[in-house]
């Protein structure tokens, strides 16, 4: 129950995702009492832990980069685990042989000696390569006009392997989105903050416990301990309820939810799904690095749960963006995910079984001229917080934390 001294202060922020809870913290380390609401059972939004078929999962396969500066500040402020994060090089290595490593060097050199180094691609290309970074960097990672990824690179003649593997994969990964329809702005952004940035901005960490407790669950702890609340199973349907109880209130739902919550913020935009495909196999099975890159197929990525989380013989397909395998029944999905790895790993058995996550909405579709809403809404008092609203940077965990520090700051100077 709400302390009466606070009624005048309270922010009611809606949604227990990525950036609510981002939102969260930033407030309570204000001082200022917060109460969350989420209707689902855990924090989290869309990469939360869920049960499926009686396992526990994630709901996908996220993987973070060092230039995630507002989200590794926030998790170090809950004291998320010192261990939940296995951080490497950028390194992309295929089943089929490419293989690129990034240096240990300052930017650009560390990806300009990984690109010259790398195997898999004729020296033509990787010399083109590094010259398409120069001329990037030379132009500040900013375009005059956005236009797709796939313009961008034709542009600069980026074509054959090292577009396959690296740019047009890079892409997918970070944008969920076709580089045939991707922004290139947002693709550079990215660009700009890796591959230009300071060292170990282009280190990739993988999660090494489940998405919930990588920051929503101590983030919770976190917002408690100063007189904030979590409430849990707990749909919110009127907005005008809200708006007379607290003394400002943050949207942090999917922009499809919002219809329902408040129309008139809703905006209309086309979406993009990931897919995760766990497939279970004898405990003695295990990859050649946790990350791998498989090509001339629908999976993107496997990764290796038993070497990350201690989940043994269990491996996670990834398929992003949009394809033909939306089209595909579950255990045709399943089965094909196998035979991809098969083909790519001779020595590796059949698996036990298969489980398919599809997330049909997991994020909006990161094109040219996408509308970017930013915090603010027609009413004073009410802001709006998620991955969509980032000025630049496409949906990710790192744009949906930095929008909901953004929109705290809109609250706490409302409340002052």
């Amino acid at each position: 129950m709400d302390r009466l001294e606070d009624v005048g202060r309270r922010v009611a922020i809606v949604g227990a995702g990525y950036a609510g809870m981002a939102c969260a913290v930033t407030l309570a380390a204000q001082g200022v009492p917060v109460t969350v609401y989420e209707s689902g059972p855990l924090p989290g939004g869309r990469a939360r832990r869920v049960v499926a078929q009686g396992e526990t999962l994630d709901n996908g396969q996220h993987v973070l980069i060092g230039a995630y500066g507002e989200l590794f500040g926030l998790m170090r402020r809950v004291g998320a685990p010192s261990d939940a994060l296995l951080r490497m090089p950028l390194e992309l290595r295929y089943a089929g042989g490419f293989a690129l490593r990034a240096l240990r060097l300052p930017a650009p050199l560390g990806l300009l000696g990984g690109l010259l180094a790398a195997r898999g691609a004729p020296l033509r290309e990787r010399i083109g390569a590094a010259r398409f970074v120069l001329a990037l960097r030379r132009r500040r990672f900013r375009l005059a006009d956005d236009c797709s990824v796939d313009e961008l690179l034709a542009r600069h003649a980026q074509e054959g392997s090292i577009a396959r593997h690296l740019w047009r994969a890079l892409c997918v990964s970070a944008l969920n989105t076709p580089p045939a329809r991707a922004s290139a702005a947002a693709f550079l952004a990215v660009l700009r903050d890796t591959l230009g940035g300071a060292p170990g901005a282009s280190d990739l960490l993988l999660p090494r416990v489940d998405l919930s407790r990588l920051f929503p669950e101590p983030a919770a702890a976190f917002i408690a301990a100063r007189g904030g609340e979590l409430r849990l199973n707990a749909r919110v349907r009127d907005l005008e309820a809200l708006r007379r109880t607290h003394a400002a209130v943050v949207v942090a739902v999917g922009p499809h939810q919002l219809a329902a919550l408040a129309p008139a913020l809703a905006p209309d935009y086309e979406y993009q799904p990931i897919y995760t495909i766990y497939l279970e196999y004898p405990e003695h099975v295990r990859l050649p690095l946790p990350m791998l890159g498989l090509e001339g197929g629908l999976v993107q990525w496997v990764f290796d749960r038993g070497a990350l989380l201690g989940e043994r013989g269990r491996l996670a397909c990834v398929i992003s963006a949009q394809g033909d395998h939306q089209q595909m029944e579950h255990d045709e999905l399943g089965a094909s995910c196998a035979r991809e790895l098969a083909r790519a790993l001779p020595d590796l058995p059949a698996p036990l079984s298969a489980r398919v996550i599809a997330e049909k909405r997991a994020t909006v579709a990161c094109t040219p001229g996408r509308a970017r809403p930013g915090p603010a809404t027609q009413w004073p008092d009410v802001f709006l917080a998620g991955d969509y609203t980032d000025p630049e940077y496409p949906p990710t965990l790192e744009a949906a934390a930095r929008s909901g520090v953004r929109a705290a700051r809109l609250c706490y100077a409302r409340i002052q």
